[in-house]
């Protein structure tokens, strides 16, 4: 494609967002679209697949912050006739050419920005594609096994390597499985989706778990078994007295990446009984008999005043 087509398209248009929108807006929306225009999910559908070809180009250049600037501030030049595609001369009309690209060719420029123009061979379009991994895979890493058509409708089967400890919204790229082109094929990247799991959750490398106890575990202490994602059960020691919402660590037991590795969180939830009755209604009242000198709440008021 010509560096001309390039700065003439409005990629936001193309996906249906504001100029200004953040990051994180850009990925929502792309992730939105290419879930509904994917080739594999409409086979045949020429138009779908010129669309998806379409947001998976206006992605590649929003989604990096440098080559959104560059694209940006090429783009206002261009809707201001700052400068028009060469016809046999260097296409200035005015100072403005000058002053954003140093008296060099605007089509130079784009051609460094997007891999083309007329500096030789290019190699081929890289493309994107998704795919959806559990909780455990993105811990543990694992290899996709992919089927993914190409531009002539024949398919090809792609196998990737997921390294241990991704992230939700994570791009692996593929060396050479992109489109061709003279100077070789493109590669290919694929952005990962992962399914939450039941039980753990990850903040940064940590894992986080909430721990049910009853009142009896909290308010006596008590040693319990906790699951480890490696399959082992570890026990950690409830300290009498312990509160709802308290926050133990289990060192070692998160994610591991490269050559550190994550501790476990494990979150107290004292589980409050919906029923009490016979001994242990009995039991509760003259617990409660015994306590009742005990204000919890005695610097409420004065505190609500501040």
């Amino acid at each position: 494609m010509a560096a001309k087509d390039l700065y003439e398209k409005d990629f936001y248009k193309v996906l249906g967002i504001d100029k200004k929108a953040p990051a994180d807006e850009i990925k929502k929306k792309y992730r939105a679209l290419a879930r509904e225009l994917h080739p594999d999910k409409n086979k045949g559908d020429a138009v779908k697949e010129e669309k998806f070809k379409g947001i998976s180009e206006a992605y590649e250049i929003l989604s990096d912050a440098k080559k959104r600037a560059e694209y940006d501030e090429a783009r206002s030049l261009y809707e201001r006739g700052g400068f028009r595609a060469p016809t046999g001369g260097q296409g200035q009309q005015g100072g403005d050419f000058n002053d954003i690209f140093g008296g060099g060719n605007p089509q130079d420029i784009f051609a460094n920005l997007f891999g083309g123009g007329r500096r030789g061979p290019r190699k081929g379009q890289d493309l994107q594609t998704e795919a959806t991994i559990t909780f455990r895979e993105s811990v543990f890493g694992t290899t996709l096994d992919l089927r993914l058509a190409t531009d002539r409708g024949a398919a090809q089967n792609i196998t990737a390597r997921v390294p241990a400890g991704v992230n939700d919204g994570a791009k692996i790229r593929v060396k050479g499985k992109g489109a061709p082109g003279e100077a070789g094929p493109g590669d290919l990247f694929i952005m990962l989706h992962v399914k939450p799991h039941a039980i753990f959750s990850r903040k940064g490398e940590n894992l986080t778990l909430t721990l049910p106890v009853t009142f009896a575990e909290a308010a006596l202490g008590a040693d319990i078994k906790v699951p480890t994602m490696s399959g082992e059960d570890v026990t950690v020691r409830i300290a009498p007295g312990t509160s709802n919402g308290r926050t133990l660590r289990v060192k070692g037991r998160g994610i591991s990446k490269g050559s550190t590795t994550g501790d476990l969180l494990v979150t107290v939830e004292v589980q409050v009984p919906q029923r009490v009755d016979g001994k242990a209604l009995e039991a509760l009242k003259i617990f409660a008999e015994e306590t009742a000198h005990e204000d919890v709440r005695a610097d409420l008021v004065s505190k609500a005043k501040v």
